[in-house]
């Protein structure tokens, strides 16, 4: 216990705890798109449910990690080494890497999954009754098992990426585990509200699918080692959400205007 008093009476502990509760819940907002719009395909009563074990999945997950640093740290070092060197870049550098890490294999795989998973969803969008042939995405129900395991799995990618982003940032476990458990809980309160406003706004829907392609895209662009500032992924997506938001306005003063009228 004064070993906590004393480590959280260093300002820089507090302004690092700040810095980091802030990308764990950028980094969320992700996972919480994914769960929202697998959740909205079960039935009424089973949605809730589905978002709190979800959700209470990626706390499990993230903790688990936590208690698992150094392996964790050590997903960063290449196991496998496919021998030749990426074409060079401007500056002579590889323009992507050629030595695979788990950490980049994770991403990868869940970059390609969520990509796979985000055009599946869009093509049942555009076309919710598809003919029979080889194509047909949308005729099966979504069961609730099958909602949890592909949360699960997408938990795994993000939960990895979000304890390497707070290791990067910060020594102190005590610090990553309050992070996380914030993160998650702002997560959790969320969870229900922004389903029901995708719910609600079914254009929504298709903005937030194609967030998920463009994150599947940057996962997997980040598993070949060609990494994309995040600050540029998060802008464009602030952007896209408030255009959208203007647009839900003006559908909904319009609609007032002729109800009224």
């Amino acid at each position: 216990m004064e070993s906590l008093l004393a480590l959280f009476s260093d300002p820089a502990v507090w302004a690092a705890l700040v810095a980091l509760v802030v990308m764990e819940i950028v980094l969320g907002i992700d996972n919480l798109i994914f769960i929202s719009i697998l959740t909205n395909k079960l039935p009424e009563h089973q949605q809730q449910k589905a978002r709190r074990v979800g959700i209470g999945l990626a706390l499990f997950m993230r903790l688990a990690l936590l208690s698992m640093i150094a392996w964790l740290v050590g997903l960063t070092e290449p196991v496998i080494d496919l021998g030749f060197q990426g074409a060079p870049g401007q500056y002579g550098e590889p323009t992507f890497e050629t030595q695979f890490s788990w950490r980049d294999l994770i991403l990868i795989a869940g970059g390609l999954f969520l990509v796979w998973k985000a055009t599946k969803e869009i093509h049942h969008n555009v076309d919710p009754h598809p003919n029979d042939d080889v194509f047909d995405v949308g005729r099966t129900t979504m069961t609730f098992g099958a909602t949890i395991a592909q949360i699960l799995v997408l938990d795994l990618v993000f939960s990895v990426d979000s304890i390497l982003t707070a290791v990067g940032m910060t020594e102190h476990l005590p610090v990553m585990v309050i992070a996380v458990v914030t993160a998650v809980l702002v997560m959790l309160l969320a969870a229900d509200p922004m389903a029901n406003f995708i719910k609600r706004n079914p254009t929504v829907v298709m903005l937030a699918l194609g967030f998920l392609l463009m994150i599947g895209a940057v996962l997997i662009a980040d598993g070949f080692g060609v990494h994309v500032p995040k600050g540029y992924i998060y802008t464009a997506m602030a952007f896209s959400a408030g255009i959208e938001g203007l647009n839900i306005w003006a559908r909904r003063r319009k609609a007032a205007v002729e109800t009224s009228g």
